[in-house]
Parts: C-alpha cells; sequence; structure tokens
C-alpha cells in the first residue's frame, strides 16, 4: 500500500511538473524562455527559469517576478513558492530554445531542410562541439519519416552522452500533423576529442614534413645529376 500511495505521488508529481513547464512556456515565449528546474524542500518550492532575455520575465523592480509568484501560488496550489530567473547567454547553444526555434519556423512554412541547415550552421558557429537534429512525421510528402542531420562531434553513450549532452524537444503543429524535433547539443570538448584532433595534427605534421624531405631530395637529386653532366 505505501508503495503504491508513493507511486501514485510521483505520478501526480511528474503531470504537475509538465503543467508548470507548459505554463511557463507560453508565459514567457518571448523572453526567449528555455526550460525549468523545480526543486522541491520541505518547507517551499523554487522554480529556476532559464531565459535568454531574463529581463522581460523580471520586470521593472521585479514586478512580474511577484506577479508570477500569486498565479503560481492560485494556480497550482504552492503554499510558499520562490521564482529565479537565470540568463542563458549563448540561445544558440541552448538545445531547448533551438528546438523551440526550429519548431516555429517549420510551423511558419519555412522548409524543413533549411531550417535545419540554418540551425546547424548556428550552433556550430557558437562553438559547439557537435550537433545532432531529428526530425520525425509527415515532412515532405503524406507519408510519415525520419530525417536526421548532424555536424561536429558527438557523444551517444554511456556517463559523457549524459553530463555533455543536451537534449530537447518540440513539436511543430502543421496540417498533415504533428512534426517532433529532436535536437542535443554537445558544448564542451571532450578529452578524446583533443586527443583525436592532437593525433590528427600531427600525422598532417608528419605528412607535410615527409613530402617537403621528399621534395628536396628530388631537388638535390636533380642538381647533383646536372653537375655531373656538366663534368662530363
Amino acid at each position: 500500500m505505501i508503495k503504491m500511495a508513493l507511486e501514485k505521488r510521483f505520478v501526480k508529481q511528474g503531470i504537475r511538473d509538465r503543467d508548470i513547464e507548459e505554463f511557463l512556456a507560453d508565459e514567457f515565449a518571448r523572453a526567449g524562455y528555455s526550460h525549468s528546474l523545480i526543486q522541491r524542500t520541505p518547507l517551499s518550492i523554487r522554480i529556476t527559469v532559464f531565459a535568454s532575455k531574463p529581463g522581460l520575465i523580471i520586470g521593472r523592480g521585479g514586478k512580474n517576478i511577484e506577479s508570477m509568484t500569486n498565479i503560481l501560488k492560485e494556480r497550482f496550489g504552492f503554499e510558499n513558492p520562490q521564482l529565479d530567473v537565470q540568463e542563458i547567454e549563448n540561445p544558440d547553444l541552448d538545445s531547448h530554445i533551438m528546438a523551440k526555434w526550429m519548431a516555429s519556423a517549420i510551423e511558419r512554412g519555412l522548409n524543413y531542410k533549411r531550417v535545419s541547415n540554418i540551425a546547424l550552421e548556428r550552433v556550430m558557429g557558437s562553438g559547439a562541439a557537435g550537433v545532432r537534429i531529428r526530425i520525425s512525421g509527415k515532412i515532405g510528402g503524406d507519408m510519415g519519416r525520419t530525417e536526421k542531420f548532424s555536424a561536429g562531434y558527438l557523444k551517444y553513450s554511456g556517463e559523457p552522452s549524459e553530463s555533455m549532452v543536451d537534449t530537447a524537444y518540440a513539436q511543430a503543429n502543421l496540417k498533415l500533423g504533428i512534426v517532433g524535433i529532436q535536437v542535443r547539443i554537445m558544448k564542451e570538448r571532450s578529452k578524446e576529442l583533443e586527443i583525436k584532433e592532437k593525433i590528427k595534427k600531427e600525422e598532417e605534421i608528419e605528412e607535410t614534413f615527409e613530402e617537403q624531405t621528399e621534395e628536396k631530395g628530388e631537388e638535390i637529386g636533380d642538381i647533383e645529376e646536372k653537375a655531373n653532366e656538366g663534368n662530363e
């Protein structure tokens, strides 16, 4: 009985967290909303909002924060909610923002391939180690299918794939149906990637040295041959 009660509690909590996330995403869409982090304590609940334009959320003198705190109390029944706002310095490296931007662009009628390629350029241009985009649904026809786009280096398994890769999902609502979008971005450069690049650079230097040595050897050979012809 205790186990079932705990399971029901966690399910109910998960549903409420999803509702909060959807509510905040709608309320702060103009502020470049990314996602929220909900932390519970025995005395209060702390909600940290991540956005690229925190000033629009905070408002003059923190007026918007106060108003939103009261709304969270009334709408979700929180006794003592605390709302914190954190700035995302580079939106193009945030998987949540990029996924939402792609969904919005596709809904406006832009070709999904063009949108995906622009997203790849923006992410990699901002210094990411790698990015992978996956789009599923009725794209370019009546039949559903999946398209993948990637650039750079990305971890797909093990602990680094969880700690170093940010993953986000978004949906584009089209007449033919819903198109699902997954964006994975690896911001940090892994030690493995650095080692690979170092080895590659050393190999390139070695190849260049061998080519230069070979060219000099040929030049010396030509000079010796001409000198021998002159002596004859």
